[in-house]
C-alpha cells in the first residue's frame, strides 16, 4: 500500500510540475487562467494557513510542538537527499537539528507557486494534494541572508477528525544556487 501511495504522488506531482511554466505562472485562486471554485478557494486558503504554520512555526522558528500538531501520526516523508522518514518524532528531531547548525536555517515560498487540488470520495473532500517551491536561506549574525537552496515540494493533506493533517511529503528538485 505505501508503495502504490509513492507511486501515485510521485506521478500526480510530476504531471503538475511538468505543464508549461508552471514555476513562474501565477498559482493563486485568483490569478489562475481556470477559476478555483469557492470550495477549492476555501480550502487552499486553510492550507496556505497549514504551510505556514508548519514552515514559519515550525521550521524557521524551531516550534516543533506546533509541527507535531500539524501532522498525521502515519506520517512518511520523501526527500530525495536525505531518504525516508516514516516516524513522526524522527521527523521533528531532523527539524530540531536544523535550529542547531552554525547559521540560521529559513525557509520562504516562492511567490505564486502554491497549487492546490482537491481529493473526494463521491463528491466529498477527505483530503488535498498542495504544490509549490520553496526557497531556502542562511544567516550568520546580522549578516545579510543567503539563498542556500530550492526546491518543489507535494504534500498530501488529509481531513482526519475534521481538521486537515499532513500525511505524506514529497521534498524534491532540491538544487544549490
Amino acid at each position: 500500500m505505501k508503495l502504490t501511495t509513492i507511486i501515485i504522488l510521485a506521478c500526480i506531482s510530476t504531471m503538475i510540475f511538468a505543464q508549461e511554466n508552471k514555476s513562474t505562472q501565477a498559482m493563486e485562486p485568483g490569478d489562475q487562467t481556470t477559476a478555483y471554485s469557492a470550495e477549492r478557494k476555501a480550502i487552499f486558503r486553510q492550507l496556505e494557513m497549514q504551510d505556514s504554520l508548519l514552515f514559519n512555526l515550525g521550521f524557521n522558528q524551531c516550534d516543533t510542538a506546533q509541527v507535531r500538531l500539524l501532522i498525521s501520526e502515519d506520517f512518511e516523508f520523501y526527500h530525495d537527499q536525505s531518504g525516508i522518514t516514516t516516524s513522526v518524532d524522527d521527523f521533528l528531531r531532523a527539524i530540531a537539528g536544523l535550529c542547531n547548525l552554525d547559521y540560521k536555517a529559513t525557509r520562504e515560498l516562492a511567490k505564486n507557486s502554491l497549487e492546490v487540488h482537491l481529493l473526494k470520495n463521491n463528491g466529498a473532500v477527505y483530503g488535498a494534494i498542495q504544490t509549490g517551491e520553496h526557497l531556502f536561506y542562511g544567516q550568520k549574525g546580522d549578516q545579510p541572508k543567503y539563498l542556500t537552496s530550492t526546491a518543489k515540494f507535494t504534500h498530501l493533506w488529509i481531513l482526519e477528525g475534521g481538521n486537515w493533517t499532513l500525511k505524506r511529503v514529497l521534498s524534491f528538485d532540491h538544487a544549490r544556487p
